[in-house]
């Protein structure tokens, strides 16, 4: 078995991954820093999009495949056009991404691409399939799910989801608008919403999401998006491409998994937005702030600390979870009596005490003060 040793060991190239060795390779303060980074499938399609909002232009501005302006958000009784301003929501897909990142990784002479299997992870070793390597630091975002599933202490829904991008006879949709959330379709006994994001006025991805404890069989999504699709006037429609994706939403504690070397990424470091499964924006940022913590030479397991959003989100799926029918309420509710930019700025983790009391003030009170009590005692 050959043995090499590397400075840094990136486990897993999915987006966090890649993005890690993107800005590592990127920042000359590592030049002569060796980074080996190991994927069982570099065969990348383009099996999904990632969407996310920003104020500002940012690094991946060139892959950026559709943004939009507008934006609409709707439940049973409650409907809200209003402008993104001063963001905008942002997609890129998954295969131009891929793309963009290898087209860099040509030029650094320092990365060593391997397709292996991961099989054992220690404190500073990894064994793959067919090798072993030494290495200073190790980050995985190799997902465990024993690790949610066997622990009761924090509730674990999923953001699941099946989307279409549909090609219509008529141009029925607007270019410029996303629904970014339209609860105004049948929730049994779940928080079910349509998300749509229009590519052209006759093109748009149709997305069925839930958060809930449970997948549902392929054909329900599916059956779903026809239903929605139909009461649109599309004049006739079909399908041209499909994506699917089931994402955690927790407030697990995997920062306890991390060591002095050893740093567990993405969604497997618990990156995702707990309240939303958001992920793509967040690992943009997180691997920013990690590089910059990396040039500290600090033990890896006082990257990223839990903060007060953290206790926000894990009262907020504590609610949920006890009633998974609540999410339309809540989110209602949230739109009603805040400005979409303090909500955006919420989510983004960025807004300051008097507007998360707002938008805490927003919600049945009794609810939140129930599940913080269910935490304390």
């Amino acid at each position: 078995m050959r043995k090499s040793h590397f400075n840094y060991i990136i486990c897993g190239g999915g987006a966090s991954g890649l993005l890690l060795a993107f800005r590592i390779c990127n920042d000359p303060f590592f030049k002569n820093k060796s980074i080996l980074l190991i994927e069982k499938e570099y065969e990348k399609l383009n099996d999904r999009t990632w969407c996310f909002w920003e104020s500002k232009e940012g690094d991946l501005e060139e892959i950026i495949h559709k943004s939009w302006n507008q934006s609409f958000f709707a439940s049973k009784d409650f409907h809200l056009d209003f402008n993104l301003s001063p963001y905008k929501y942002k997609m890129i897909r998954s295969l131009d991404f891929y793309k963009f990142i290898q087209q860099h990784f040509r030029k650094f002479n320092q990365l060593t691409q391997v397709k292996d299997e991961v099989i054992k992870i220690e404190s500073n070793k990894v064994t793959t399939l067919v090798s072993e390597y030494s290495t200073d630091f190790i980050f995985s975002s190799i997902l465990d799910p024993k690790k949610l599933l066997q622990q009761k202490k924090y509730p674990v829904l999923q953001q699941h989801f099946i989307g279409q991008i549909i090609e219509t006879k008529n141009n029925c949709f607007e270019p410029d608008r996303i629904e970014f959330m339209n609860f105004d379709i049948p929730q049994k006994g779940n928080t079910r919403f349509m998300y749509i994001l229009p590519l052209s006025k006759n093109k748009a991805l149709l997305e069925y999401t839930l958060f809930s404890e449970d997948l549902l069989a392929r054909q329900e999504y599916v059956d779903e998006i026809t239903i929605f699709a139909k009461n649109l006037p599309t004049g006739g429609f079909e399908v041209i491409e499909e994506e699917q994706g089931n994402i955690p939403m927790t407030c697990f504690r995997f920062d306890l998994s991390n060591t002095e070397n050893i740093l567990h990424i993405g969604t497997a470091g618990g990156w995702t937005k707990p309240s939303t499964g958001y992920t793509f924006q967040r690992i943009n940022s997180k691997t920013k702030v990690l590089v910059e913590f990396l040039k500290r030479n600090r033990p890896l397991k006082q990257f990223g600390r839990k903060n007060r959003f953290w206790f926000y989100d894990l009262l907020f799926l504590d609610v949920l979870h006890k009633d998974n029918a609540n999410g339309a309420d809540l989110f209602k509710r949230m739109f009603q009596k805040n400005s979409p930019e303090v909500i955006f700025k919420f989510l983004d983790e960025k807004s300051n005490y008097w507007q998360e009391f707002k938008i805490m003030r927003s919600f049945n009170v009794g609810q939140f003060v129930k599940a913080l009590f269910r935490r304390i005692f």
